[in-house]
């Protein structure tokens, strides 16, 4: 099957590797041509221009942001400019509400077609075509796309014939993320502040929740292994204020929401927006008079005499 795809940073070069391997012909772009020349030695070929890229009529899209989207979307020689009638975008994106709607109204008057199919996963499931695709727009452009979305992940779902829908059920799962991060950094700050090591606190918790998702961000939070980042702070606190844009559009009061966004924000304000968003666990660490020291309990306050 032949498809493009733009956007090549740590989840997009993975994905189109993995649709490589799966057979499919890819045509790659990205601002940065190098980023594209390192995958033709997998098949790909190397386009110039968006336009190459939405030249086989199917193009995904793996961008950072609404900003980085709507930049290659609108706009002479853009997406929608260069797709042909009949033409397909998905976006892999994690994106506003508001976005996928215009997208979906914007390729519509064109005669094209889109389909929101977000991605579950870090950079690493990305590599082993282990991430979990939520799709969503009308039956026939994701069954179209379907080949292309069951060879990058393990488990494809799919929501309803409104593309908005996958994405506003993508920012509901990052939201749950992001509370399990908070209350994972708040639980280790805890344990240290009680004389217990967060090796102790990160077998225990582990073994307490058994879910490949918990015992991972565990083992980052205990062993303060967030560089390189996976998901960038930065995109993490861009997505807990999409999640409270979309509660404010459904008049939904979400105040756990508000509180994460605030610790977020502090440590992108520390200087850590560049780093894994689970060093949100620095900022709740740091908040507590712990020192940074690879897990190991050390406090302001005096230990516990007693375990």
């Amino acid at each position: 099957m032949q498809a493009g795809i733009i956007g090549l940073g740590n989840m997009g070069q993975p994905i189109a590797r993995n649709l490589l391997k799966a057979g499919h012909e890819i045509t790659a772009y990205n601002r940065t041509r190098s980023r594209a020349d390192a995958l033709a030695a997998d098949g790909a070929r190397a386009a110039e221009t968006i336009a190459e890229a939405c030249a086989p009529g199917i193009v995904l899209t793996m961008l950072s942001d609404d900003h980085a989207l709507a930049e290659c979307a609108f706009g002479q020689q853009a997406i929608l400019d260069s797709l042909p009638a009949g033409g397909l975008h998905v976006s892999l994106s994690t994106i506003s509400v508001k976005l996928s709607q215009h997208l979906t109204a914007k390729h519509a008057e064109r005669g094209q077609h889109y389909i929101a199919a977000p991605v579950f996963g870090r950079p690493q499931a990305a590599e082993s075509a282990q991430l979990v695709v939520v799709a969503a727009g009308s039956e026939e452009s994701v069954n179209r796309a379907r080949p292309l979305l069951e060879a990058i992940g393990r488990k494809l779902f799919v929501l309803g014939t409104e593309p908005s829908m996958a994405n506003a059920l993508k920012l509901s799962g990052n939201f749950v993320i992001a509370s399990m991060l908070e209350a994972l950094s708040e639980s280790f700050a805890l344990a240290r502040k009680h004389g217990i090591r967060a090796a102790q606190a990160l077998e225990i918790l582990s073994a307490l929740f058994q879910s490949p998702v918990y015992e991972n961000y565990c083992r980052i939070i205990a062993e303060e292994r967030f560089e390189p980042a996976g998901f960038k702070m930065t995109l993490g606190l861009k997505d807990v204020r999409l999640v409270l844009a979309a509660a404010d559009t459904a008049g939904m009061p979400m105040p756990f929401a508000s509180v994460i966004h605030d610790q977020l924000m502090t440590g992108v304000a520390r200087g850590l927006g560049e780093i894994d968003w689970s060093a949100v666990a620095r900022v709740v660490a740091e908040n507590a008079g712990l020192k940074s020291d690879a897990g190991h309990s050390h406090s302001t306050q005096s230990k516990p005499r007693t375990r």
